[in-house]
Formats: structure tokens, sequence, C-alpha cells
């Protein structure tokens, strides 16, 4: 092949590559319009219209901003906003390991997994009349076991999505000791007296937070899916090459919550949460 021959070559290729993305960004772009002319009004509604895909929503199982309850009930909204707090932290502080957990940060996750299992199933058999409950369920140990759930959710999501994306990502554990996850767990603990001292300065953002994370979560489980797919894994070196398979998991994950919206909406025909009785 004749260097100008290559040079075209690679010129077209490049071409069809860019112009590919930009349809993928463009469809991306509509169907978040379309999702956002067509939900609740307000940062509040579109953050319920996000809760509502992925929880049960039940008034009395959530905290309230004044009289209006928050977009995700007390458990969710505890596990996406410890999700997207251990996820920030790991960034600043671990940033590109890839190493799952130590043996004895697994010894707590599983701890946090039995505590959101348990007090899950002991509010469930409170729904029903029966009383077969062990004990009384209350927002503030929903919100704590959901927050266990979530730091166990971003320490094992954060490595994986390290493993997948990055060329040179670190191989040392995300966690290693029970001690060096201390600061994460007062944080945590600081979060969640944040939420309990229902401040409506503090719970407004914190309900739209709890809602971006859900966004966040589903991007960048998609973004790793799509890399698999098309076998792109561990291609990428700087942060700012991550944008378009982050767009490709954002486009993926509102698709998903649209088609959830879509099928609860149907079943109820409100975007109120499930109402007890």
């Amino acid at each position: 092949m004749e260097p100008a021959d290559f040079v075209r070559d690679r010129f077209n290729r490049r071409s069809i590559r860019l112009g590919a993305k930009g349809l993928v960004v463009l469809a991306v772009g509509l169907v978040f319009l379309g999702w956002l002319l067509n939900t609740p009004e307000g940062l509040l509604g579109k953050a319920d219209a996000i809760g509502y895909a992925v929880c049960h929503r039940i008034d009395a199982r959530s905290f309230h901003l004044g009289e209006r309850q928050l977009s995700l009930c007390a458990r969710c909204s505890g596990m996406f906003l410890g999700a997207l707090l251990g996820l920030a932290y790991l960034a600043r502080f671990r940033p590109r390991r890839g190493g799952m957990p130590s043996r004895s940060i697994w010894f707590i996750f599983g701890v946090f997994v039995l505590a959101f299992g348990v007090d899950g199933v002991n509010s469930y058999l409170h729904l029903f009349p029966l009383g077969l409950g062990v004990y009384e369920p209350q927002n503030w140990l929903r919100l704590l076991t959901g927050t266990g759930m979530g730091l166990v959710l971003a320490g094992v999501l954060f490595p994986a999505y390290n493993q997948t994306m990055w060329r040179d990502w670190d191989r040392r554990p995300v966690m290693q000791s029970p001690v060096a996850m201390l600061p994460l767990l007062a944080l945590a603990l600081g979060l969640d007296g944040l939420v309990l001292n229902e401040n409506p300065l503090l719970l407004y953002p914190l309900a739209l937070l709890s809602a971006l994370s859900v966004l966040v979560l589903l991007s960048m489980v998609y973004a790793m899916l799509w890399m698999m797919v098309l076998r792109m894994e561990n291609r990428f070196s700087q942060a700012s090459q991550l944008w378009f398979p982050l767009v490709m998991g954002f486009g993926t994950g509102l698709l998903q919550i649209i088609v959830l919206d879509y099928v609860r909406y149907l079943l109820t025909g409100t975007w109120d949460g499930f109402h007890l009785g």
C-alpha cells in the first residue's frame, strides 16, 4: 500500500468511528430529552422518576422533606448514598486500584450484607397482618443497613471497573484492612446522621444525590459490559478517554429506567409509591 493510500485509509476509518460515536451521542441525547419531557416536573420530580424504577417508594418507609417523601425509601436512600460515598472516597484515595478487598474486609462486607438481608426480610414480613416480623422496623435501621450495603457495592464495583477500563490499573487491594476502612465508615455514619437530622436544607441535595447515584452505578456497570462486548477492555490510560464508554453506559442505564418506569406506570397509573393497605 502506498503511503498516501495508508494515510487515506486511516483517515476514513477514523471518520467512520467519529461518525458512529456522534450518532450514539445523538441517540442518547434524544432519549434523555424524551425522558425529561415525560417525567414529573422539577429536579425532585426527575429524582422521583429515577427512584420509581428501582424502589417501592412506600411513604411510611421513607424520609420526608416536610410532607413530601424523598425519591427513594430509607433503605434505598442509604444504599445509593453509601455507594456514591464509597465510590467518591475510593476514587480520591485509591485511584485505579483493581484488586478486590482483602479477606478481613470481606468478613465486614459479609456482616453488612447479612444485616441488610435480615432487616429487609423483617420489614417485608411486617407488610402482612399476622405479625411475623421479629422486631419493629425503623427507618433509621433501614438507613444504616442500606448504607452498609452501599459500601459493599462500591467496594466490589470500583475495582471491577478499574480492571475493565484502565490499561495500567493498580493490582493492590482496593481495601486492605479494617483499620484503613475506618475513615470511610466514619464518613458513612456522618452521612447517615445528616439524613436522620431531616433538615430540609440537607435532605434536598441528599435526595438528588441518591437519585444521581442510581445513574452513576448503572452507567459504570453498563460501560463495563459494553467494553467487554466490544472487546475493548484495558484500552484507556487517561480519564478523558472514558467519556464515550460512560455515555453508552448512561444511555443503556437510562433505557432500563425508562422501561421500568413505563411498566410500573402501566400497572399502577400513578407516579406515587406503593400504598400500604
